[in-house]
């Protein structure tokens, strides 16, 4: 197989090129694109493949794709954009900014359990019937009648479609606009980052359809594991264990199933899907607009040097497990959660334990090291590993990037 890479690389870090190719010829790439910043300039700038399965769509620079949950630190950005400005207070009951969430005893849970995953409310009580996730008030309606799922502030679990519309909710009573609106007006619209969180559907002709993994294999993605070390097929997230916590023993779903279950997405390559507003989960971008965002986080010129410690300060205790990753994988079932964001843990995002960003399923992945003034970004078509972090493609180009780096030096 022979595939043609389009776009920019600076000499020292040819390899990335190398890898970019491999991630087509030996790893399963469809479609993709990887941007990188270094010192403040694009250092890597690199597209190909195909955007959709009947090869008639070539991937170009401004191909759009879904990132899944990368779109999970545009909409932490927001909140601490808000915070920077006064504006949110992360200490606050989340019922100072929206009222109605007090509702089934969560009136003391602060906003920063919303960011960190520690508010207990990965589903609605109810399965939502499908097509219920376009509709914003019914969802954030839905999350406010919800008790939580194991006693807030405890415990963390991922909260990986509910993420968005809890932190997305409170940007909107503090803004009187929606997380997309304000994603566009605040930052990615100044950035001319090419990043959307409801996408306009005269952009949808630009956007790339998701395709299905492949066979598994070592040199594509291992099989996703269900955390007791045997390998599942049961899907992206692989098959969940008995629910772990008190409060889910009796319920019929177990925690991942009911966090995607319960708010079905619907058709992800749809125009109801990509127009619709879900900021945990339905952000498309481009590579080159993610590490535009991630380089002005790197660069300090987004955030103050306080508001950017603070964030990427984890939240959780050494060694605690997330209650809905230890169900999906046991590579990520300790995951050290920020503000929205994911730590170092495993070295996805290189050497440095405290560059900070987010993964997506399928495998997508971006982030920034403020530390080495680089930021990264990688996003695709053909679904591997994404979150669980057992997806190696993104892994060979930042491992690749940082030799650069280092030979550069």
């Amino acid at each position: 197989m022979t595939v043609r890479v389009h776009g920019t690389c600076a000499p020292e870090f040819g390899e990335v090129r190398e890898e970019f190719e491999r991630n087509f010829t030996e790893r399963g790439d469809l479609g993709a694109s990887v941007a990188a910043v270094v010192d403040g300039e694009f250092a890597v700038d690199l597209w190909a493949g195909d955007a959709d399965l009947t090869g008639t769509r070539p991937w170009r620079r401004d191909t759009l794709v879904n990132v899944y949950s990368v779109t999970k630190g545009m909409t932490a950005l927001c909140a601490h954009l808000l915070v920077e400005r006064g504006e949110l207070d992360l200490d606050a009951p989340v019922a100072r900014y929206w009222p109605e969430f007090a509702r089934e005893g969560k009136g003391d849970i602060p906003v920063r359990w919303l960011l960190s995953h520690r508010s207990g409310l990965i589903a609605p009580a109810e399965p939502l019937a499908p097509g219920a996730v376009y509709d914003w008030e019914k969802v954030t309606d839905a999350l406010a009648a919800t008790a939580p799922w194991w006693d807030p502030g405890t415990r963390q679990g991922y909260h990986a479609v509910t993420f968005g519309f809890l932190v997305g909710e409170v940007v909107r009573r503090v803004t009187g606009v929606s997380l997309g609106t304000f994603l566009r007006t605040e930052v990615t619209g100044p950035l001319g980052a090419d990043i959307h969180v409801g996408t306009p559907a005269g952009e949808h002709g630009r956007c790339a359809d998701l395709a299905p993994a492949l066979d598994p294999s070592p040199s594509v993605v291992p099989p996703p594991s269900t955390g007791t070390g045997r390998p599942s097929a049961d899907g992206p997230f692989g098959a969940a264990p008995e629910p772990p916590v008190r409060g889910l023993d009796d319920h019929p779903m177990a925690p991942v199933t009911a966090a995607i279950r319960y708010l079905p997405l619907g058709d992800v390559n749809g125009p109801d899907y990509r127009t619709a507003e879900i900021p945990a989960v339905n952000g498309h971008a481009t590579a080159r607009g993610l590490a535009t965002v991630y380089g002005e986080l790197a660069a300090g010129r987004l955030l103050g040097a306080g508001t950017l410690e603070r964030l990427r300060t984890r939240q959780s205790e050494a060694d605690e497990p997330d209650l809905v990753l230890r169900a999906v994988t046991s590579f990520a079932e300790k995951w050290p959660w920020a503000l929205g964001y994911m730590l170092n843990q495993y070295g996805q995002a290189g050497p440095n334990p405290r560059a900070f960003g987010h993964g997506g399923m399928g495998g997508s992945y971006a982030f920034a090291d403020p530390e080495n003034g680089v930021a990264y970004a990688y996003v695709m078509n053909r679904m591997g590993g994404g979150t669980s972090g057992e997806d190696l493609r993104s892994v060979h180009l930042v491992g690749a990037l940082y030799r650069g780096l280092r030979d550069r030096a």
